[in-house]
């Protein structure tokens, strides 16, 4: 899980990240703080290539960007992240009603230590949320479980799954990476409707499909890679582009 923390109180920040990096690599090595910064502007820069899981935001960043506005630009692209406001201002929790920004919790800064369990308590919250949104959401994420490592990936960034060399694993490759896990292609073919075996070793994204070989029963997807098309699946596979057309116009 990713998080970012936007906090214009450098002690503050200092504080909230330690205590946030301390128990995730006691309890949950996988949490990443991949951005914590006092300037809003840089939340969205980073934004506009990557994107986070959980966000800890301050409501007044002494920015002509509050955290309301970040929050709800945050909310713009993506509605199922985690959200949590830690300020003084008890007085503008209304506010986060008013925005509509389904925060998942809001931290009154007090004394450290309840300061630190709040922050433990809402970390945790964030993180059963994240591994559920895998399974509960199918139709949007696909969730990888690797040992210790849970990764959500959006159902639009995979190109393809494909058998590996390696007996009873699969190979994931994604728009952000290749990943590796126990499991059987059959138990895939039904995952979402934009997905189609194509091939013994090969569950394709129909949205990936870059072109179509049909003489040498090869399909190149848009990173590049090529998959296999057995005889049989020609035709099942050209019935299902010629749908997806009819759906989309």
């Amino acid at each position: 899980m990713k998080v970012i923390i936007c906090e214009d109180d450098k002690a503050q920040l200092h504080l909230i990240r330690t205590k946030l990096e301390n128990y995730a690599f006691i309890e949950y090595p996988t949490i990443e703080i991949v951005l914590s910064t006092s300037n809003p502007e840089e939340v969205l820069a980073y934004m506009e290539h990557e994107q986070a899981d959980c966000y800890f935001l301050d409501i007044e960043l002494n920015s002509s960007i509050s955290g309301l506005d970040l929050a709800s630009k945050i909310r713009e692209v993506d509605p199922q992240s985690s959200i949590i406001f830690v300020t003084t201002h008890a007085e503008l929790l209304q506010l986060t009603f008013t925005y509509k920004l389904a925060a998942l919790d809001f931290i009154i800064k007090t004394d450290q230590e309840l300061l630190t369990q709040q922050l433990i308590v809402a970390l945790e919250a964030a993180y059963q949320k994240y591994r559920q949104l895998g399974s509960a959401n199918q139709k949007q994420y696909f969730q990888v479980k690797m040992g210790e490592f849970i990764k959500n990936i959006p159902f639009e960034d995979i190109y393809f799954f494909s058998t590996s060399s390696q007996a009873h694993k699969i190979q994931l490759q994604t728009k952000n990476g290749n990943f590796e896990f126990y499991g059987k292609l059959k138990d895939l073919e039904n995952l979402n409707e934009n997905f189609y075996r194509c091939h013994q070793s090969y569950i394709i994204n129909l949205q990936q499909i870059y072109e179509i070989d049909k003489k040498n029963r090869i399909v190149k997807m848009n990173n590049g890679e090529f998959c296999y098309i057995s005889y049989r699946a020609i035709r099942g596979l050209q019935e299902n582009i010629r749908q997806k057309k009819e759906t989309t116009n």
